[in-house]
């Protein structure tokens, strides 16, 4: 694994200077205390190279030895060439396949089934999976119902075949579409290309209902997890380490309430960076890591959530 936050920390008190809002209100709604935004130059690819290269290293691994590699991103660095390929053209992956990977918040998930699955068919042993987002560049700045929710960060993950009982065992995947609209970017599409309307409109900026994406969330979480563990013949009780997609702490909690899993085996760092979208993951599982939290045999529980309204929930065995 290999993560990487922007330096710039952006705390809830700095947001308070601009927007009618403050620390108690932010914390008490989210859970959220600070964010990492990103500098002027920096864009997606240039977070998730970084953690990509810190992956690598950590696996004693060199780019050329790549067989693939996945980009989830919601603020991809253009609609394309795809982020992935400016990824790999800086770590030095020539000729290596490379592609980005579209389901919002739910995309490291996505992408980690999509690793698997080349493994798993024995076509590729070597995929790297990458979760990259800086989506402080979408958000409204002067509407505090989004922009104090939101930060930047990449995680990276290198997947290979694994040997005895540790690895990915099985994955939950679906999407709600009658939701599609709750959490959305309007303009810069085939749907409503970029004009002077969508400026003036604010449409480039992300939208979101936040009483349907609650709902959702704190529904489908608890959903998916048992359909998981039940398919792979475990019980709630057998879960070593929860990671959910940090979006909000209330919702993080929700769940855990109705899954009966114990605070202690919950991990989040929503509090230091919001939510960093499909980075928040492996931001966490890197963290969760080194504070000891992870031990070799541990099972984990990871969902995802998010616009379309998507799910996706993996179990694995560290």
């Amino acid at each position: 694994m290999g993560t990487y936050v922007p330096d710039r920390i952006v705390t809830n008190d700095d947001l308070s200077l601009t927007l009618d809002t403050s620390d108690e209100w932010i914390s008490t709604r989210s859970g959220i205390r600070e964010r990492r935004i990103a500098g002027s130059g920096e864009a997606s690819s240039d977070l998730g190279v970084i953690a990509a290269r810190r992956a690598l290293e950590s696996a004693g691994i060199s780019p050329g030895e790549l067989d693939m590699i996945i980009v989830a991103s919601l603020s991809p660095d253009t609609l394309f060439p795809p982020t992935a390929s400016y990824v790999s053209a800086a770590i030095g992956a020539n000729g290596t396949p490379a592609y980005d990977l579209s389901a919002a918040c739910t995309g490291f998930i996505y992408a980690l089934a999509s690793g698997e699955a080349f493994i798993a068919s024995g076509r590729y042993e070597r995929v790297l999976v990458i979760g990259a987002d800086v989506v402080s560049r979408m958000v409204d700045w002067t509407d505090r119902s989004t922009a104090v929710l939101f930060g930047d960060g990449a995680g990276a993950v290198l997947l290979e075949p694994a040997g005895g009982e540790q690895g990915i065992i099985g994955f939950d995947l679906g999407n709600e579409p009658a939701g599609r609209d709750d959490l959305k970017l309007p303009a810069g599409g085939s749907r409503l290309p970029a004009s002077e309307d969508t400026v003036a409109g604010r449409q480039h900026f992300l939208k979101m209902n936040g009483r349907e994406v609650f709902k959702f969330a704190t529904r489908i979480i608890e959903t998916s997890a048992r359909q998981l563990l039940s398919e792979q013949g475990f019980g709630i009780e057998d879960v070593d380490l929860f990671v959910p997609h940090q979006a909000n702490m209330r919702i993080i909690d929700a769940a855990a309430r109705k899954l009966g899993i114990p605070a202690e085996k919950v991990f989040s760092n929503l509090e230091r960076y919001g939510n960093t979208s499909c980075a928040s993951i492996p931001l966490c599982l890197d963290e969760a890591e080194g504070a000891g939290r992870l031990k070799r045999g541990d099972l984990v529980l990871m969902v995802g959530f998010g616009a379309g309204l998507s799910w996706g929930s993996c179990l694995t065995r560290w």
